[in-house]
């Protein structure tokens, strides 16, 4: 059965290119474990307003996990025309200064290229782009941006689903394991009482002893050992187990938190048995639920 609204690991990747004119772009984002929303970028120089956009696109989508955003671009410079300009505003100013030098034979006529070699003659041409192309180009990456967070938001999503199939048989383990414990534990009272008889006969040998008295030792022993509580527990962390799957959304947190209760059960239970079967179970429930802890630090 599916839950409610889809659960999200914190693992993925999403992509998204195109061509807007002359410049040629791709989205990049990437997502990691994290504990709360964190957002960075990295963004050509030009293009910091896409910043708010970003963040606002993160967290429209996503609660949790360590995101970077990446921009790049790259301009066709064949269909921008010439990078430098001739100052003829300043071969002319020259010109005009030598004008009565040449003409008195002083000096030369000057060549061409010799003008342009004169300093402040060629100058950079400051590439100015028309504002309806500009404002094209920004339309098409911020399509692009929701794009690429989109597929990062499959990712996770898909990445979820893989999650919610590993719980579910997490989940079945330990409740399998906790009825074995269970059956374990109503033989650790015979268990008990057993081995405090032998270790009373290797002791006092033929020396004669109060069977009542030892008969209440063995009782205040199995007390002690007693595990329902914590079996009653195992199932009842279990049952909200469930319910948190089926329920969904950005869950994690919730289940890092019952993981926790999971492992203080099973240690418990494990520190108390007495049986060989009941100590057998409690270390498969603690690998069970050391398995569960791990995987809920990769849900939302």
């Amino acid at each position: 059965m599916k839950p409610e609204v889809p659960l999200l690991g914190m693992t993925g990747f999403g992509r998204a290119e195109g061509q807007a004119g002359d410049v040629a772009w791709a989205w990049e984002a990437r997502s990691v474990n994290g504990r709360n929303l964190d957002v960075k970028f990295k963004l050509p120089p030009g293009y910091e307003a896409f910043e708010t956009k970003i963040r606002e696109g993160c967290a429209k989508r996503f609660k949790r996990g360590s995101i970077q955003v990446s921009l790049a671009t790259k301009r066709d410079s064949t269909n921008i025309g010439p990078m430098v300009r001739v100052n003829h505003e300043m071969i002319a100013l020259y010109l005009a200064e030598g004008q009565a030098l040449i003409e008195q034979g002083k000096v030369a006529r000057p060549s061409w290229d010799g003008l342009l070699q004169v300093r402040g003659v060629l100058e950079s041409a400051d590439f100015v782009e028309p504002d309806d192309v500009k404002a094209a180009r920004e339309a098409a990456l911020a399509i692009g941006l929701e794009s690429a967070l989109d597929a990062l938001l499959a990712a996770r999503q898909r990445e979820g689903e893989g999650l919610f199939t590993l719980f579910e048989a997490l989940l079945t383990r330990i409740e399998t394991v906790t009825l074995r414990a269970e059956a374990a534990a109503e033989a650790q009272v015979v268990a008990i009482a057993d081995r405090v008889q032998k270790r009373a006969a290797e002791l006092l040998g033929d020396v004669p002893y109060d069977q009542q008295r030892l008969l209440q030792e063995a009782a205040a022993l199995a007390l002690k050992a007693d595990v329902r509580e914590e079996l009653d527990r195992l199932r009842a962390h279990s049952g909200q187990a469930r319910a948190l799957l089926q329920q969904g959304g950005d869950i994690g947190r919730k289940l890092d938190f019952l993981a926790q209760e999971f492992h203080r059960e099973s240690n418990t239970l494990t520190a108390k048995a007495a049986a060989l079967e009941l100590t057998r179970a409690g270390l498969d429930l603690k690998a069970s639920v050391d398995q569960l802890k791990e995987q809920a630090a990769n849900v939302e």
